[in-house]
């Protein structure tokens, strides 16, 4: 059977979707809501071996409060480009910029899930007049989250066995897309919480996630984007990432944690405030590491809050 060609992640829907290049490659993004030129503008991210589809609860209720919400298939997912190189920290703050800049806006609220986070946190810090807020979901700081691993044996436990299985050349490309991509749907369910595979829109998304990570090449930039945040710890470049990503933010920051998510802990979120003193954390029980997917009513109600909030 052929691998799905990209276009298999156009679906239909109440969304538009937009080529837009940026950055020197091309993003495929969704969009719902105002089209009016001065409608707020606010980015979706998303996280690890996943693509803009996650959002799609989001883009809807955002739509509601008259912003222009935009879900991105970030460098290497889904129908955007897979250049072979670009997976730093400073390469994906700059396409989230560009992609600002591209839709002819001068700022953006960013929410972004897991990795999607992390290049929140970036954009945020090296191109802090494009960014009038951000959202995370699950997504500490990343020197917060180094922190974390290096000091709590919880947190390492959790994080570094699948970092560290990463780094190999090819077998974690092929573990990602063999039988179908079974190790998308078994990841997911290891970090989400007990009640998620049961909920009726499981199957579903798990059919999407598992086709998607199939398509040519994502499977190998999903993994890049793991390999330089763990191999550039080691190196030059990643010093001087974090070097300069040890600032403090003073725009508003909204936290929003799974308290039963076995793979970013409570207290490595809580580390963040020292580089967010305005971070508001919004713990959600009952789910895991798939906030956004899980509660999504919840994670909805936080989000126009924040956008409202901004508006006032």
């Amino acid at each position: 059977m052929a691998p799905p060609d990209p276009s298999t992640v156009r679906f239909d829907g109440p969304w538009i979707h937009r080529d837009i290049h940026a950055n020197g490659i091309r993003f495929h993004t969704v969009e719902v809501g105002a089209s009016a030129p001065d409608a707020p503008l606010v980015v979706l991210l998303h996280g690890f071996a996943d693509f803009w589809w996650s959002w799609r609860h989001q883009l809807i209720a955002l739509s509601d409060e008259g912003v222009r919400a935009v879900a991105v298939d970030l460098r290497g997912y889904g129908d955007s480009d897979k250049p072979p190189r670009g997976y730093d920290g400073w390469t994906l703050a700059g396409d989230i910029a560009g992609l600002i800049r591209a839709m002819g806006y001068s700022e953006a609220t960013l929410v972004g899930h897991a990795d999607g986070g992390l290049v929140c946190w970036a954009t945020a810090v090296l191109h802090a007049r494009l960014v009038r807020s951000i959202a995370l979901i699950s997504s500490p700081h990343p020197i917060a989250l180094k922190q974390a691993v290096v000091r709590d044996r919880h947190q390492r436990k959790a994080v570094l066995p699948p970092f560290v299985s990463y780094q190999l050349p090819w077998r974690p490309e092929r573990r990602l897309t063999r039988d179908g991509g079974a190790e998308v749907e078994r990841v997911i369910v290891e970090r989400s919480g007990p009640a998620w595979p049961k909920s009726p829109e499981f199957d579903l998304v798990m059919s999407r996630m598992r086709s998607a990570i199939q398509i040519p090449g994502t499977a190998h930039c999903t993994l890049e984007y793991q390999r330089w945040a763990f191999r550039s710890q080691f190196r030059p470049d990643g010093r001087r990432f974090m070097a300069s990503m040890d600032q403090t933010l003073r725009i508003p920051v909204l936290h929003l944690h799974g308290d039963l998510d076995p793979y970013v802990l409570a207290d490595t979120v809580r580390r963040s405030r020292r580089f967010a003193p305005t971070q508001q954390l919004d713990t959600i029980p009952g789910v895991g590491h798939y906030a956004h997917w899980e509660a999504p009513e919840r994670v909805n109600s936080a989000l126009q809050g924040l956008v409202s909030t901004r508006r006032v």
